[in-house]
């Protein structure tokens, strides 16, 4: 069923529902940009519609609204230790189609890679409604079409603004609100055809994977990569962590375990206790995250990991493209193919 929206309609809708909701969408974020007197697209709380980006693509993934950058798990005193309190609101997030295929993506690492869930993970996602934002054309950098992502089913309403007012492709009518405030119109989703940019995914056997670890294809990276990390905290589907524990000063023996955000480029990532490192050479960590995204998350779960949102692309301070590191992989495999 689809509802056209004037802008006031729009706004008494997100009123009513924040009620029971945290409502989250890609927003203008004034001086945050990475350089100086510039501006940043990233998510935040919203209380207008007027606030959300539609004709951007945020800097960063929407991932870090129900995964947070730095997350307490619990607070511990002598003897005892305690969970924090949720907020008991829903949360709803204004997102992209890539987007919702990267939760499921997340979904996979954080709920089914183990014999048990991540519970600290799942009490946030369980609260979590989409809002499909329309596509219609392609940002700078994506390859989503390549991907399969371009195209999303799983989400309460769609939305996307037209001549002054907002149309949407409501599959739950969250509280009954679209048919309350809504005039009932023809609507469907607008999804992008065709980027710029096309990837051509590898086929890799398990025969072929020795041959494309020691393929010199990485070597680039090890002088041109420096290990910022920018391209996984800004990816949706990258979901690496660790623990830090803090004692509080005014009392060593009381603190919180938190976890934050980690990167595989980074130094530091692979340490072990006795001062050993898997994976020192930048190219070498290159190599497992692409071969991660495209083969190794995929031989486990049937899909690629990569959504094809160009987030690291775009991020890159040394201008590496994901895209091209995929491209460079297939090519690489026929060599190796005509080579046996």
């Amino acid at each position: 069923m689809g509802y056209r929206l004037l802008r006031e309609e729009m706004n008494k809708l997100l009123q009513a529902l924040k009620k029971n909701h945290r409502v989250f969408a890609p927003m203008l974020l004034p001086g945050k940009g990475r350089f100086s007197d510039t501006d940043l697209i990233g998510y935040g709380e919203i209380n207008d519609i007027e606030e959300v980006v539609f004709d951007r693509k945020s800097y960063f993934s929407p991932k870090e609204v129900f995964y947070p950058i730095t997350q307490t798990l619990f607070y511990f005193s002598p003897g005892e230790y305690r969970e924090p309190q949720l907020d008991n609101r829903g949360i709803i997030l204004f997102c992209r189609s890539c987007d919702i295929h990267a939760v499921a993506r997340l979904d996979k690492i954080m709920l089914e890679n183990g014999p048990y869930p991540d519970t600290y993970y799942l009490q946030l996602r369980n609260k979590l409604k989409f809002v499909l934002l329309d596509c219609p054309s392609s940002f700078t950098n994506c390859f989503c079409v390549s991907m399969g992502t371009q195209h999303a089913e799983n989400y309460s309403f769609s939305l996307r603004p037209e001549n002054g007012a907002y149309l949407c492709d409501v599959k739950e009518d969250i509280e009954g609100l679209f048919a309350s405030l809504g005039e009932p119109w023809e609507v469907t989703p607008l999804f992008v055809q065709q980027n710029d940019i096309t990837v051509a995914l590898p086929k890799i056997t398990e025969e072929q994977v020795a041959s494309i670890i020691t393929h010199n294809l990485w070597e680039e990276y090890k002088t041109r990569c420096i290990a910022c990390g920018r391209c996984n905290t800004s990816c949706p589907t990258c979901s690496c962590f660790t623990m830090q524990d803090l004692f509080y000063e005014d009392n060593p023996a009381c603190g919180e375990r938190r976890r934050v955000w980690a990167s595989c480029q980074v130094d530091g990532f692979t340490d072990m206790a006795g001062g050993h490192s898997f994976r020192q050479d930048k190219g070498q960590r290159m190599r497992f995250k692409v071969m991660h995204k495209v083969y190794d998350f995929e031989k486990r779960f049937g899909l690629p990991m990569c959504v094809g949102c160009g987030r690291c692309d775009d991020v890159c301070p040394e201008y590496i493209s994901f895209a091209n590191c995929v491209n460079k992989l297939t090519t690489a495999l026929q060599e190796v193919k005509q080579h046996d």
